[in-house]
């Protein structure tokens, strides 16, 4: 037998190589995004928590036959949720959510609550 390769072996390698390379980065990089949507879904669910824990109370403080007081706080884990509720106009009262997490981000929301039905009958979210 004669020794024929021609360079066969290297450019075989070097395809097998820059494979395996763009697969691994393609993998890297979509775990990254997985780990990056992840954290924010996280964080739009807690917020979300905090919102709706907060509606909560003010209902149960609705019902129990108080008043809603002018301004107030709930503290919570990682935030707390400040509020401050507007005199009512007829029979439904406005109160503005404002939700000041630890990491310093600031969000703000606004219900609407109905007196006499005593519940929340509509949410805007203010950027």
């Amino acid at each position: 037998m004669r020794k024929n390769e021609k360079g066969f072996t290297y450019p075989l390698t070097l395809v097998v190589l820059i494979l395996f390379l763009s697969f691994f980065s393609f993998r890297v990089d979509q775990l990254l995004i997985e780990r990056m949507l992840f954290r924010e879904t996280a964080a739009i669910l807690q917020e979300e928590y905090y919102f709706h824990s907060s509606f909560k109370k003010i209902e149960k403080l609705m019902q129990s036959g108080g008043a809603v007081p002018a301004k107030g706080s709930f503290p919570y884990a990682k935030g707390r949720m400040e509020f401050q509720a507007d005199s009512p106009i007829g029979t439904v009262q406005k109160i503005n959510f404002t939700l000041k997490l630890h990491t310093g981000e600031i969000v703000g929301g606004r219900g609407f609550f109905d007196i006499t039905l005593k519940r929340m009958i509509k949410w805007t979210e203010i950027n």
